[in-house]
């Protein structure tokens, strides 16, 4: 068994071979390295995150650095004392470079993907992003794909390459504050004085809207049944609520606060004219 695990696969020259031990070997050496490259990257990046002040995007990247060139050192030191020429490699170059070219096209993109998003970072990890419609926090940066925790707490995995090429709304890309608004529609006749009072009364009351700058109430239309104001106000994605949460909070507050000021919301009314006079002439002809 031993001597066949000796006897050459592959003639590099006529004084040089790889045998089936040197690849058995090597194969195990190249899973240690994997392992023990990771191992650097994880043990660095909490020394890091526990003794410095980097934000966990710029960690990330880090770690990944240090664990492709803990994996490529070892690999050539396995390589190295194996006696294992890098010319053993160049016979097969030309199988994985169509081999890359067609198969793995997607994969290199995305690869690359990924590392253009960690070192432009459009996005980080932790910002709160729009993506096809949905809302979500991103929760890492691989280094094919980026996951994506959605509002309603689905983890979805999206290609590097499509967040790339896609339409992105980074809601924290410069600072975590956001300005949103609510509507609210009150009858006519009522004391639009009182209403405007009471909307930024409730808005200094709570504690997720953000005073600086301060919240505005406009009074923005005479609708059909209702006299519409908006709230815009502005509010810290940090503190960990979602806005449309932050909106129903406020829209509860409003419904009783009116209901104590007896400030009635508004609802669809239609006027409806009849006219009967005539249909009782004709109703006293016919008689």
């Amino acid at each position: 068994m031993l001597n066949f695990l000796k006897q050459p696969v592959i003639s590099i020259s006529e004084t040089s071979s790889i045998s089936w031990m040197q690849i058995i070997l090597g194969i195990v050496f190249v899973l240690l390295a994997w392992t023990l490259s990771y191992g650097i990257s994880k043990f660095l990046g909490k020394k890091l995150a526990k003794n410095t002040k980097i934000d966990r995007t710029t960690l990330a990247v880090i770690q990944k650095v240090v664990f492709f060139l803990s994996l490529i050192l070892v690999f050539l030191l396995v390589l190295s004392m194996l006696k294992i020429p890098l010319t053993a490699f160049a016979f097969i170059s030309g199988g994985v470079a169509i081999g890359l070219g067609f198969g793995a096209k997607n994969i290199i993109e995305n690869f690359l993907s990924g590392w253009i998003l960690m070192s432009e970072r459009p996005i980080k990890i932790g910002d709160y992003i729009e993506v096809d419609n949905g809302f979500g926090s991103v929760i890492t940066i691989g280094n094919r794909s980026t996951i994506v925790k959605r509002s309603d707490g689905v983890h979805v995995t999206i290609p590097n390459s499509q967040i790339l090429e896609s339409k992105i709304v980074n809601w924290s890309l410069i600072d975590p504050f956001i300005r949103t608004t609510v509507r609210v529609g009150v009858s006519y006749g009522s004391d639009i004085s009182n209403v405007a009072e009471t909307l930024k009364n409730l808005c200094q009351e709570n504690q997720d809207i953000l005073q600086t700058p301060a919240p505005v109430i406009v009074f923005e239309d005479f609708a059909d049944s209702a006299l519409v104001f908006d709230i815009f106000f502005w509010v810290n994605l940090t503190l960990g609520k979602e806005l449309r949460v932050i909106r129903s909070e406020l829209r509860f507050a409003i419904n009783d606060a009116f209901e104590k000021s007896g400030i009635t919301i508004a609802f669809p009314q239609r006027d409806v004219h009849l006219h009967i006079q005539k249909n009782i002439k004709a109703l006293e002809e016919l008689q």
